[in-house]
């Protein structure tokens, strides 16, 4: 059996890379849940609400999204005009995604974490915590989530890419 060209190897490594945040993050939703019943509980059974908690939620539920959208990429969970591209041959599926890739994803990403850094740096500088009174001290650490998020997108395009030119270049299928 052929060796993986060093290109497939790194989109291999990087699709591990997002496999892993991805399921990590996805424990996250088992959090939402049992916490978000827990302040329900506490305000309809007892009658009492903690800011501490119900911001807890919000920020697992943007670290959820944020860390698992480049593990949904690579398993085909994002929106797609499935009507055309289910019935396309695999070569015109592959200019798809490597038109995309190229063209929306990778640039898209890259002005998101042109704007995002100042945004991010700001936020660390001042260590930015939550507006509430007992809110949650670590709101840098969320918008620390958006940079990461395009990283990992960005890294996945690069994946997607690679593997669509290898089916292009007719060294095999993906």
């Amino acid at each position: 059996m052929a060796q993986p060209s060093r290109t497939l190897a790194l989109a291999d490594r990087i699709d591990r890379l997002n496999a892993a945040v991805g399921r990590a993050a996805a424990w996250l939703a088992l959090f939402v849940v049992i916490v978000q019943f827990g302040v329900v509980l506490l305000r309809y059974g007892f009658g009492a609400g903690s800011i501490w908690l119900t911001e807890s939620i919000v920020y697992a539920h943007a670290a959820l999204f944020m860390l698992a959208a480049a593990w949904t990429l690579r398993e085909g969970g994002h929106v797609r005009v499935d009507v055309f591209y289910e019935r396309a041959s695999e070569r015109t599926r592959a200019w798809i995604d490597l038109c995309g890739a190229l063209l929306l994803l990778l640039p898209f990403m890259l002005v998101l974490l042109w704007f995002a850094w100042p945004y991010v740096v700001r936020a660390w500088a001042t260590f930015e915590r939550s507006r509430e009174a007992s809110g949650l001290p670590g709101v840098f650490l969320v918008k620390t989530l958006i940079p990461l998020f395009a990283l990992l997108m960005a890294l996945q395009g690069v994946s997607q890419a690679i593997k669509a030119w290898h089916v292009l270049s007719g060294k095999g299928a993906r």
